[in-house]
C-alpha cells in the first residue's frame, strides 16, 4: 500500500508540476501578448511624438514667416490709402490758372514731402511709359494703333503703379499699343 501511495504521490506531484508548467506557459504567452502590445503602443505613441513635433516646427515656421512679412510689408494698408492722395496732388498741380502759381508751389512741396517718404520706406512708382506690357504689374484699360511703336508697348499711363519692396501695391493703369497688321 505504501508503494501506491508512493507511486499516487508521485502522480500528484506530477500533475501538479505539469499544471505549474501549463501556468508558466500561459503566464508567459500573456506577458509575451502584453510585451507585444506595449511595444506597438510605444512605436506609436513614438510615431505621434515624431508628427507632433513636426507640426510644431512647420507651425513655428509658418508663425516666423508670418511675422517676418508682416514686419517687411507693415504700413503696407496705410500707403495703399495713401495713394489716391498723391493721384489728387499731381492733378492739383498740372491745373494751370493764373494767379494760382503759390498754391501749385505749395502742393508741389507737400508732393515732394510725400514721395521723398515713400521712397525712404522703399515704396517706388512702376516705370512703365514704353515698355512691353506686363500684366502683373499693369492694366491695360484702353488701347490704340501706333504704327511707329511695336505692338504691347505702353504708349500712355493713366493712373501709376506702385510697389513696396517687391510687393504691388496698386498696378498700373495703362494704354497700350495694339496694331493690327
Amino acid at each position: 500500500m505504501e508503494e501506491k501511495d508512493n507511486n499516487l504521490h508521485e502522480e500528484i506531484v506530477e500533475e501538479v508540476k505539469e499544471e505549474i508548467k501549463d501556468n508558466k506557459k500561459e503566464k508567459k504567452k500573456k506577458i509575451d501578448k502584453e510585451k507585444n502590445e506595449l511595444i506597438k503602443t510605444n512605436l506609436e505613441l513614438k510615431e505621434k511624438v515624431l508628427r507632433i513635433t513636426a507640426e510644431m516646427q512647420n507651425m513655428k515656421r509658418r508663425y516666423e514667416t508670418e511675422i517676418a512679412n508682416l514686419y517687411k510689408y507693415d504700413g503696407f494698408d496705410i500707403v495703399a490709402k495713401i495713394l489716391p492722395v498723391i493721384d489728387n496732388f499731381e492733378r492739383a498741380m498740372n491745373i494751370k490758372i493764373e494767379g494760382a502759381e503759390k498754391y501749385t508751389a505749395g502742393f508741389k512741396m507737400i508732393y515732394d514731402n510725400l514721395i521723398n517718404i515713400l521712397t525712404a520706406h522703399e515704396i517706388k512708382e512702376i516705370d512703365v511709359l514704353d515698355k512691353v506690357f506686363d500684366p502683373n504689374i499693369m492694366n491695360a484699360v484702353l488701347t490704340e494703333e501706333n504704327k511707329d511703336k511695336d505692338n504691347n508697348i505702353v504708349l500712355e499711363c493713366l493712373q501709376k503703379g506702385y510697389m513696396y519692396k517687391d510687393k504691388l501695391i496698386r498696378p498700373a493703369m495703362v494704354k497700350v499699343n495694339e496694331r493690327n497688321d
